[in-house]
């Protein structure tokens, strides 16, 4: 818990390095002006001053968390990236009430099954938008920003047809307004402008559910970006009037960018950094919401199709999907359900804030990695495992080669 305090602890020293690097060159100017005829004392003067700055300086970097970062320009629609100073000063006065998720990762067997009905139904709908403390890989902490306490948030299911009611509560211990942003929604902001919450704050709004496929929902609270890479998204399916197509096994995929002061593996609790976020250049990227968020939890059993509906909270990348060792039966690109689906497909694109559904027969047993093709990114995170369980099927795959017949 100790490695928690680094972040309280690099703003401090940050701000207190500023402040004696302030006293030390007024003395040491003023000493060396004032006070020294002798070159070498004016010398040693400026030596000490700059050791001292390099000293507070080089750990950890300017202090720019007061505005972080401070002298960041943007030109968006509203608010740029920063952190205000008094969001700073209230994430340390409120630091022991944030809920503290042992496993931020929400399992991707965690969706609702098949609605398997026929008509239309008024659906009731509810989340909760939570600040909390949790490990994005061992030892490294992030200030995530949730639904429901887990990335990536609950996945809905709803028919085509269906009058939806959403109500979105902003937990008391937030710090930030919060708001949601369907893109399932045929309205202004997505019910944005209609959800915004205070913390405490509870608001609803409904909608009709008039096109079907898998859609991302996200908060879109200004800056919207920064809500988003602090894990604010999720899925909501609209199925179709005549179902879905059954398959044996459905599971729950995220993929999300995560922005840290000091790059990928430095421990303790994190500093967002909105400038690597403008650059578009992510310490981590990782499936539901950290290093090895899928675990041991997606297994399978030859003879079985599976569905994976994967989504992309983005903020700046797309998603190359792919699962090695596996080919595609049927793609639905961008989760458009409502079209032919395409076959035998090997990769498939994901734009930052869209979805795609795969569907795939498993044959021959084995560990299959899901990974995002732009394969750097499993340095980042990007990956996890699908074990299937049953008997080989050499007549698909031979994994013995037989001497004097392989390279």
């Amino acid at each position: 818990m100790l490695q928690l305090f680094s972040y309280t602890w690099t703003y401090v020293v940050q701000v207190a390095g500023l402040f004696i690097a302030f006293v030390f060159a007024g003395l040491f100017i003023y000493l060396a002006l004032r006070k020294s005829h002798s070159l070498v004392m004016r010398v040693a003067f400026v030596v000490i001053f700059i050791s001292v700055s390099l000293f507070f300086y080089v750990p950890n970097g300017l202090p720019r968390d007061l505005a972080y970062p401070l002298s960041l320009k943007s030109y968006g629609p509203a608010e740029g990236p920063v952190l205000p100073a008094e969001n700073v000063w209230a994430f340390f006065t409120n630091f022991k009430s944030f809920e503290r998720v042992v496993d931020i990762a929400r399992n991707p067997n965690d969706l609702p099954p098949p609605l398997n009905r026929t008509e239309s139904a008024h659906v009731y709908l509810e989340l909760t938008a939570k600040e909390v403390i949790a490990e994005m890989a061992p030892g490294v902490y992030e200030n995530y920003w949730t639904f429901d306490s887990r990335i990536p948030g609950p996945f809905f299911r709803v028919r085509e047809g269906d009058t939806v009611t959403l109500t979105l509560h902003n937990d008391k211990t937030s710090l930030h307004h919060h708001n949601i942003d369907l893109h399932a929604v045929t309205g202004p902001g997505g019910g944005a402008a209609s959800t915004m919450v205070a913390p405490g704050e509870s608001k609803s709004f409904t909608f009709k559910a008039l096109h079907p496929g898998a859609f991302v929902y996200h908060c879109a609270t200004p800056n919207v970006a920064s809500h988003m890479t602090h894990g604010m998204y999720g899925l909501i399916l609209v199925e179709p009037k005549e179902g879905m197509a059954r398959v044996d096994k459905e599971f729950y995929v995220m993929q999300g960018e995560f922005y840290s002061v000091g790059g990928m593996g430095r421990k303790g609790l994190q500093l967002f950094d909105a400038q690597a976020m403008l650059d578009g250049k992510p310490s981590y990227i990782v499936f539901n919401g950290k290093t090895n968020g899928l675990a041991d939890h997606m297994t399978a059993n030859t003879g079985e199709n599976v569905r994976i509906y994967f989504g992309n909270g983005g903020v700046n990348l797309v998603s190359s999907f792919h699962v090695i060792g596996e080919v595609f039966d049927r793609v639905y690109p961008e989760a458009a359900v409502a079209s032919a689906p395409h076959k035998s497909v090997q990769t498939t694109l994901v734009p930052a804030g869209g979805a795609t559904i795969v569907e795939f027969g498993l044959e021959v047993p084995g560990n299959y990695l899901l990974v995002d093709h732009a394969l750097s990114r499993l340095d980042r995170g990007a990956w996890g495992i699908l074990k299937v369980s049953g008997e080989e099927n050499k007549q698909v795959f031979d994994g013995v080669v037989t001497p004097g017949h392989g390279h």
